[in-house]
C-alpha cells in the first residue's frame, strides 16, 4: 500500500482579485500586500507540517504565495520548490484582464452560463481537467516511485518525533494518518505533498477527485462547498492510498477543503 498526504493551497489576493478582474495566465500580476499577509498566515498555519516535495504554479503570485509558506515552515525552508505549468489557471483568452462581469455577459450572450463558457481564445473546463489528471496521475507515480526504491525511507529517515508533524486543523499527522486501532500512532505515509495553485484550477481538481475518482468527503460537506472557488490561501488536504502500487484506482479522502481559519 502506498500513501501520501496532499495539501493543496490556493494563491494569496492579488489586487486583480480585489478588483474582481480576471488573471488566467496572461495577467502575470504579484500578490498585493495583503496576499503577502495572507501568505504568511497559511505559513505559520502550517509551519509545523513537514512536507517532501513542493510544487506550485509557475505564475508568480503562486510561487510567491508559496516561497512565503516554507518561509515559515520549521522544516523545510530549504525545501526545492519545483515549478509546474500544468498548474496554471485555466486560461481565460479575451477575457483576461477584464472584469468578471464582462466573462459573465459574454456568456450570456451565448446563451451559456458561468463557469462552462468558453471565450475565445480560452481553455475549455475538459482541456482543465485533462491538465489536472496528469498533473495528479504524476503525483501517484512519484509517491510509488519512492515506495519501491525504499518503502517508507522519504517518511522515516528524519527521526524527528511524531506528535511535532501533526496537521493543524486535525489529528491527522503530516507524515501518516490514525492508526486503526485508535491508539493515536500514525501509519507513515510514502510522501506528504504541498501544492500551490488557483481558484478556478483547484476547483476542478475537486470535481475531478469527486466526480472521477469518487473522493471521499466529510458527512458534513454541502455541494454548494464543493461548487465554490478557494478564497486566498484557503488550504485543502487529502489522503491518497494506492493498493499494490495501482494508479487506476487511488482511494482518496478528503481531510478539509477550502478551509480558511488561519486567516
Amino acid at each position: 500500500m502506498v500513501r501520501f498526504g496532499l495539501t493543496v493551497v490556493r494563491h494569496g489576493e492579488t489586487r486583480y482579485n480585489k478588483d474582481k478582474i480576471l488573471q488566467g495566465q496572461g495577467v502575470d500580476e504579484p500578490l498585493s500586500a495583503t496576499g503577502f499577509r495572507q501568505a504568511d498566515a497559511a505559513g505559520v498555519f502550517l509551519s509545523n507540517v513537514k512536507f517532501t516535495h513542493v510544487f506550485s504554479s509557475d505564475l508568480l503570485r503562486a510561487k510567491q504565495t508559496c516561497a512565503a509558506i516554507l518561509g515559515k515552515n520549521k522544516f523545510c525552508r530549504d525545501l526545492e520548490i519545483k515549478c509546474d505549468a500544468r498548474l496554471r489557471e485555466r486560461k481565460y483568452g479575451v477575457a483576461e484582464g477584464r472584469p468578471l462581469a464582462d466573462l459573465k455577459a459574454m456568456a450570456k450572450d451565448a446563451g451559456e452560463q458561468c463557469p462552462s463558457f468558453t471565450p475565445s481564445g480560452g481553455e475549455t473546463l475538459d482541456e482543465v481537467r485533462e491538465r489536472v489528471r496528469d498533473f495528479f496521475e504524476f503525483l501517484c507515480q512519484l509517491a510509488v516511485g519512492l515506495e519501491q526504491k525504499e518503502p517508507g525511507a522519504s517518511s522515516r529517515s528524519s527521526g524527528t518525533p511524531k506528535e511535532q508533524f501533526v496537521f493543524p486543523w486535525t489529528n491527522h499527522c503530516s507524515e501518516g494518518e490514525p492508526s486503526s486501532e485508535g491508539s493515536g500512532s500514525c501509519k507513515l505515509l510514502d510522501a506528504n505533498i504541498l501544492v500551490v495553485s488557483h481558484g478556478a484550477y483547484m476547483r476542478n481538481w475537486i470535481g475531478y477527485f469527486v466526480s472521477d475518482l469518487n473522493c471521499t468527503l466529510p458527512a458534513d460537506f454541502s455541494k454548494s462547498q464543493l461548487s465554490s472557488v478557494s478564497p486566498n490561501t484557503g488550504i485543502s488536504h487529502f489522503i491518497v492510498k494506492l493498493e499494490n502500487g495501482n494508479l487506476s484506482k487511488p482511494e482518496i479522502t478528503c481531510v478539509c477543503l477550502n478551509q480558511d481559519s488561519h486567516l
